[in-house]
């Protein structure tokens, strides 16, 4: 049996509210996607994703609404998985159609039984090989509003803040949602309480059992530096910026009710539970485990331990191939803390201790990542998507309204893969009807209705001028375009893949529009008519095969019209179990349905959207669908519309800034007068600059590895003098050096060329 084991994880959505648009393109339709790919290549695939039903967006989504967390979990699990079926996700059927050596899917919830149990398990194994240490920390404390004796702990997402990085109000307790920083939760400035902003709060002390990062930090260097060539440059990037800093022991333990107990029988650890960072990424391997007991159990050669074909590397070093689909602010959380974790248990499984040096999975251990295509943030009017702050397009109301396929096509094509990406009305309605029913549907629908008006035959219509030695050149070109679709995908660039799939949609009517094969549908008795008669259809049975190439190349991105395509063409089966590489089969029989051909798509109307949009905004929605205010919302009537249309876009791979915020940055001219290690952080450099003032600033660099001390002092260099100071590791950082990085581990300081005056500005 053929076929690579590839296990597809998928990150686990908070199941306090229903997913939105941003949802979508960031974690879960790049996945599907993925999956339907690599099960088209003939690959053994097993998906594995589901609620994340502990943490504190739930209790606190439960106390606003007064209602149980278990209330709110069953609620949202429901509407979120619903909504993720309705898109097409393929989290059903659980066992790929091949057969259970295949795979298959499941979403599941962290609050199933078994999930608990084997965290607790894990738990125990890593304590047990000492990889937890106890430590007072400090944390924010919420006395009673009345002044009555008592209070509570409060999580990082029960407090509230300014940003101490970008200085945006509403940041959370350890993460901001509108840079995307996190930081300790003391870090945050004029914190208040979320639940009771007018309750005093304190700082006390509170003991947690921390996880042991920092045995991790070496071994974690190196799989970083192996993965250079696999990670893409956002994902490089934050995880250098945090073993830079010098990886700390973590906290895996919280004060909070909700979630899973502690397996401790100390009354000291009474009122907390495992921390849901700990727990949820855990999700990827318990699932695949209860996949394997629901499914696997009395079919698979390995029974209900199925599961380790997918997950551990066997006895010839042969190892399965892990993705995790995620937006940019977990990447730390897949790159560096569930590796260690991963490493932690192999360690501990080993019969490892602490005392001994930790190593990257060898055969029989759990296998870390392949690749972390994380994407970027899809925009809403400029701002990020966000359920806390009700600020959003809702995935189930959009599939009430409209086709899903309409969705995936726009995501797909606009999706955050390298910067983030907007989502607007005029420009959803832009692409469908002029990219996605213009090119493709447009394309098919003349083939089927020019084929449906020739004469009929038990083979159909196009069967006596199927001549393939009069297509070579489409032959080629489509050849070609799978070669590089398939590329694209192995890669993870969908949004390429999919232009370069529509680039054979445009190849058709290319071809069509150029053999205008509707001249010559009717028989006449005429020698040189027939000759070009015969050309022209045989293009025109061409296209058959070219519909036949789209539906199968576009069923990752759009299954339903591709299913609805294939049935269109007369094809049996289903388009989503057709091999990849017959897409390119010449000489597969032609087929033919007798109904009547329908469109794939329906033309969407923009002004009858923006209305039904601003009905929604003005009826101020609920907390299930709370704000559908978008960029394109209301009618400007300050640019024509052909104006909007012609707008300049930026290019691929880049985010155009507005020159006034441009403007906003301060660059100058620094000399740095002296170099020192960081106290508190291994991999940084405290760097005192000269900057024309009298007090000079204070930077810290992540340098090290790049620079000796002495290489720097002296040297003129650009620094972002109007960055907001911020305290890294005990040390107050007062703006950035810029530097260049050329990804393949080269880093140099931007200098200038010649000697100018320090303080001067850079224009």
């Amino acid at each position: 049996m053929s076929g690579e084991h590839v296990l597809i994880c998928v990150a686990w959505p908070y199941a306090n509210g229903p997913l939105h648009l941003g949802h979508v393109a960031g974690c879960y339709l790049p996945p599907d996607i993925q999956s339907r790919f690599e099960r088209a290549r003939g690959n053994r695939v097993l998906m594995v994703s589901g609620s994340d039903e502990h943490g504190t967006p739930i209790t606190v989504t439960a106390e606003q609404n007064g209602i149980t967390p278990q209330d709110v979990v069953d609620k949202y699990h429901s509407i979120n998985s619903k909504a993720l079926l309705e898109l097409g996700c393929t989290w059903e059927p659980h066992v790929d159609p091949r057969g259970i050596e295949y795979g298959g899917a499941l979403f599941n919830r962290t609050s199933d039984p078994r999930h608990k149990r084997m965290v607790q398990d894990n738990f125990t194994q890593l304590m047990n090989a000492g990889l937890f240490e106890t430590k007072t920390m400090k944390q924010f404390y919420e006395n009673n509003p009345d002044g009555s004796p008592g209070g509570r702990f409060l999580p990082d997402r029960y407090v509230e803040g300014t940003c101490p990085s970008c200085n945006e109000d509403g940041a959370r307790g350890d993460q901001c949602d509108s840079c995307g920083a996190t930081y300790e939760a003391m870090e945050l400035q004029n914190p208040v309480s979320k639940m009771n902003p007018e309750a005093k709060i304190e700082i006390r002390d509170t003991d947690h059992m921390f996880y042991r990062l920092d045995v991790f930090q070496d071994v974690l260097e190196q799989h970083a530096l192996q993965q250079q060539s696999a990670w893409k440059s956002n994902v490089r990037a934050m995880t250098k910026q945090w073993l830079d800093m010098g990886l700390r022991p973590r906290a895996v333990t919280r004060d909070l009710s909700w979630g899973i107990p502690l397996p401790l029988d100390d009354a000291e650890w009474d009122g907390k539970c495992v921390y849901v960072w700990f727990e949820a990424v855990q999700g990827y391997s318990t699932c695949a485990r209860i996949w394997a007991q629901d499914y696997a159990a009395s079919n698979h050669e390995l029974g209900a331990e199925a599961w380790r074909k997918w997950w551990c590397i066997d006895e010839d070093g042969a190892v399965p191939r892990h993705l995790y689909f995620l937006g940019k602010d977990n990447i730390p959380f897949h790159t560096v803390i569930w590796p260690a974790l991963i490493m932690g248990l192999n360690h501990a499984a080993n019969g490892k201790t602490i005392a001994e040096a930790v190593e990257l999975p060898g055969p029989g251990d759990l296998a870390l990542e392949s690749n972390v295509p994380a994407m970027e943030y899809l925009m809403l009017a400029g701002g990020q998507f966000s359920k806390s702050r009700k600020h959003a397009v809702w995935l189930p109301s959009f599939l009430e309204r409209f086709d899903p396929d309409t969705l995936r096509y726009y995501l797909g094509i606009n999706m955050p893969e390298n910067h983030d990406s907007d989502f607007n009305w005029p420009d959803f309605v832009e692409k469908i009807n002029s990219e996605l029913i213009a090119a493709y549907g447009n394309f098919v629908h003349r083939v089927l209705t020019l084929g449906a008006r020739l004469e009929s035959s038990p083979s159909g219509p196009f069967a006596s001028f199927d001549d393939l030695s009069l297509t070579r050149d489409v032959q080629e070109k489509l050849e070609s375009l799978h070669a590089e679709i398939t590329d694209s995908l192995n890669r993870h660039r969908f949004k390429e893949a999919l232009r370069l799939a529509m680039n054979a949609a445009q190849a058709g009517n290319q071809m069509l529009q150029s053999a205008t094969p509707w001249k010559f549908l009717k028989v006449q008795d005429d020698k040189e008519y027939n000759t070009l008669r015969n050309t022209a259809l045989s293009r025109l049975a061409f296209g058959w095969r070219v519909s036949r190439f789209l539906a199968i190349v576009m069923q990752p991105f759009l299954p339903f019209s591709s299913a609805k395509l294939w049935k269109a063409l007369g094809q049996e089966g289903n388009v989503s179990e057709v091999h990849w590489d017959s897409a390119i089969d010449w000489t597969v029989p032609l087929s033919w349905n007798d109904s009547p051909p329908e469109p794939l798509f329906k033309r969407l109307d923009l002004e009858e959207i923006l209305a039904s949009e601003q009905s929604l905004v003005d009826a101020d929605q609920s907390s299930e669908q709370p704000s559908h205010g978008v960029k394109g919302g209301k009618k400007s009537k300050k640019k024509p519309k052909m104006e909007m249309n012609n707008m300049t876009e930026a290019p691929e791979g880049t985010a155009y800034l507005n020159f006034e915020t441009f403007m906003e940055v301060d660059l100058r001219i620094g000399m740095i007068s002296s170099v020192e290690d960081h106290p508190n952080a291994d991999r940084l450099y405290v760097v005192r600059l000269d900057d024309g003032t009298e007090e000079g600033r204070t930077i810290c660099a992540g340098l090290k590895e790049f620079y000796k001390p002495e290489d720097m002092v002296g040297k003129n260099v650009v620094f972002v003098s109007n960055l907001k100071p911020r305290p890294l590791r005990g040390v107050t950082s007062e703006g950035m050096m810029l530097a260049a990085d050329d990804g393949e581990g080269n880093v140099r300081l931007i200098t200038t060329d010649g000697d100018i005056a320090v303080g001067s500005q850079v224009r």
